[in-house]
């Protein structure tokens, strides 16, 4: 008999999540269908990858119901190829709806770059924002290695084959080549923004060179437009559509991460980063401790 209750009282608790499941995907699609419709595309963490962002910014764009997008970022940037796939996504977004940005805590380095895209920019009192550069950090572990008695062969067709190879410091013609490297992407960013801006390079160019300015600062500098929480962000945007009662917010699915659901954002973050350091590509629009 407690078995015949126990069953049953499993079978209810089934039955009842999906049926909460199916009244739930009824009234969301319901929503879309009769609402007028804000996407929300969500940039937190440190910018190591852009398969997700650029399939969701797509997915808004495409999306006839989606009337514009608000991106909120919270990013002190990443690595210098994911930020320019995900820039050039929101570029082409642009084109077609109105883009917002609602910035977070830091919306520096690569933050900044994406968010550039935008039509219009808001920013908290103290958000951390610019930290217009980019950075090449090496690490270098011969003197360790020395000590605990190893050593390392290189075998190599081209003279700047390993440049950078942390088992050794770099010739000063290697700095030199990497320098140039550098400042290559570096113009790159500054024209980016300049274009995004719709602002004179020589006047981003004097607002760069990795400096950062609180969001009340890139206001007064035109670095942003106004100041604003994410939800004056909504209704700024709200207004710029003429959307009549309460917008409805599409947020895009995102997948689980266990780590994310153990240790929290901030250790994953920080997982990332030391790997980002260890193995990934050395360039970076990334904002600089």
């Amino acid at each position: 008999m407690a078995w015949s209750r126990k069953r049953k009282a499993w079978v209810f608790i089934i039955v009842f999540l999906v049926v909460a499941s199916l009244i739930s995907l009824i009234a969301e699609r319901a929503g879309r269908e009769s609402g007028d419709h804000i996407g929300v595309v969500e940039i937190e963490g440190i910018i190591s990858e852009s398969k997700n962002l650029m399939q969701d910014i797509i997915q808004f764009k495409e999306d006839p119901a989606i009337k514009g997008v608000i991106l909120r970022i919270n990013s002190p940037g990443g690595g210098v190829g994911p930020t320019q796939e995900i820039f050039r996504e929101v570029v082409k977004l642009r084109e077609k709806k109105k883009v917002y940005v609602s910035m977070g805590t830091s919306c520096a380095s690569g933050g900044y770059y994406i968010a550039s895209a935008a039509d219009k920019l808001y920013a908290n009192p103290s958000t951390i924002t610019g930290s217009i550069g980019v950075i090449m950090q090496l690490m270098i572990v011969e003197e360790v290695l020395k000590k605990i008695g190893l050593e390392s062969n290189t075998i190599k067709a081209g003279q700047f084959k390993d440049a950078g190879s942390p088992f050794r410091k770099m010739t000063p013609v290697e700095r030199a080549y990497m320098e140039g490297v550098v400042r290559s992407i570096y113009e790159q960013f500054l024209e980016d923004i300049a274009s995004g801006r719709k602002m004179d390079l020589e006047v981003v160019r004097k607002l760069a060179e990795g400096r950062i300015y609180t969001g009340t600062q890139a206001r007064d500098l035109g670095l942003v437009d106004d100041i604003g929480n994410y939800y004056d962000t909504i209704d700024a945007l709200k207004t710029a559509l003429n959307i009549k009662g309460k917008p409805v917010l599409i947020y895009t699915e995102k997948p689980f991460s266990f780590s994310k659901w153990v240790f929290g954002s901030i250790s994953q973050d920080f997982t990332r980063e030391i790997a980002n350091r260890i193995f990934s590509p050395p360039f970076r629009f990334i904002m600089s401790p």
